[in-house]
């Protein structure tokens, strides 16, 4: 976004993926189309195969942990997960303390406007140009839009013929505009019924024909640009591990968080070092072919989150991450609902199909 604002020739952003000049601006988030998948299923998306022999088009990586709510947050925001406090899909709130669901479990009284206060680029921007988000209803006024893609103007549709009109309704309102559209039929899919599956393809067939028709009426001056908030891979039922039925990884642990592929564990402050090592090694042994086991400080200085950190971040990440790089997800079944365990398509980690993502220039470049 912030690329896209210095593209729109405002002051103070920088254009870091050097993109062209234009009036106007629409940037299509896909939520879950990874830049491997999109080259493996690139047959069935043949406007999207084209975008992608752009000079100017190319794949990015985007944030650690590869989960929507932090990945969204950077984008709207220009800055990692290190600095806007968005670490993960559960987090731990240091003050309860207690577990937070960035999606949909948010408690009454943790306001979003505190939880992440870095300004967004449609709060910037919204008093001297046209912002306009498209994205589902429910939307709106959700937790994670007020804490991370707050300002400008919202536009309801719910299909995605209907998300598309939107967006180009939006164009033909406002000849200065940054429409941000957002598109999450592809990530259902594939959370339900895995990245290789028909349900899958055919939404990346309809995201493909949708945006066929975007580029078609967004008008002259128009930089129109797709991108992703991550990647996914599919996850075999029995990789997917209800790891509360080993005690000996959880000796010690207060807290569990994160996400099946990025697994973020807690420690009571009155555990000892010894218990916690014993847990970490436990961690190490049973599955350290599978899933990278760092601890917080490790996850510090290796950079994953970002290279400086807030006030107060820190302390929102879990002592120990546990980070998938086989066909695994960890699950804290005490948590979590029996359904679950379905989920098929996944996401999280570091693994280069979670991690690269496309930025295709579908018109205007």
């Amino acid at each position: 976004m912030t690329s896209a604002a210095a593209a729109l020739g405002e002051p103070g952003f920088k254009n870091a993926l050097q993109l062209p000049r234009a009036n106007r601006v629409v940037v299509v988030l896909v939520d879950g189309l990874g830049a491997r998948l999109l080259k493996r299923f690139a047959g069935y998306a043949p406007t999207l195969r084209q975008a992608g022999q752009h000079p100017s088009s190319r794949t990015l990586d985007t944030v650690f942990p590869t989960t929507t709510a932090a990945a969204l947050a950077s984008l709207a925001t220009g800055v990692p997960p290190s600095q806007h406090g968005i670490v993960g899909y559960d987090v731990m709130d240091p003050a309860g303390p207690r577990i937070v669901n960035q999606l949909g479990g948010w408690p009454g009284d943790l306001d979003p406007a505190t939880w992440q206060v870095v300004p967004t680029v449609f709060e910037r921007l919204q008093e001297r140009r046209s912002v306009v988000t498209v994205s589902r209803p429910k939307f709106r006024d959700s937790p994670l839009t007020r804490a991370g893609l707050r300002g400008g103007e919202f536009m309801e549709a719910t299909s995605p013929p209907a998300r598309v009109g939107a967006a180009l309704a939006a164009l033909r309102q406002h000849k200065d505009a940054l429409v941000y559209l957002y598109w999450d039929d592809l990530d259902k899919a594939g959370h339900a019924h895995g990245v290789e599956s028909q349900q899958w393809l055919h939404a990346l067939e309809e995201l493909d024909s949708a945006m066929r028709r975007l580029i078609a009426g967004a008008g002259p001056n128009t930089l129109v640009l797709l991108t992703a908030d991550h990647g996914m891979v599919d996850v075999p039922a029995s990789g997917r591990i209800d790891y509360s039925e080993r005690p000996e990884l959880l000796e010690g642990v207060a807290l569990t968080a994160g996400e099946p592929r990025g697994v973020q564990l807690h420690f009571d402050p009155a555990a000892s070092a010894e218990t916690r090592q014993g847990t970490i090694d436990a961690w190490k042994a049973a599955f350290g072919d599978v899933a990278w086991v760092l601890t917080r400080d490790e996850l510090s200085d290796a950079g994953w989150l970002g290279p400086q950190w807030a006030p107060g971040v820190r302390e929102r990440v879990g002592d120990v991450l546990i980070a998938a790089h086989g066909s695994v997800a960890f699950y804290d079944g005490r948590r979590v609902a029996p359904h679950a365990f379905d989920m098929v398509g996944q996401h999280g980690s570091l693994t280069p199909s979670e991690r690269k993502v496309p930025l295709l220039i579908l018109a205007g470049g």
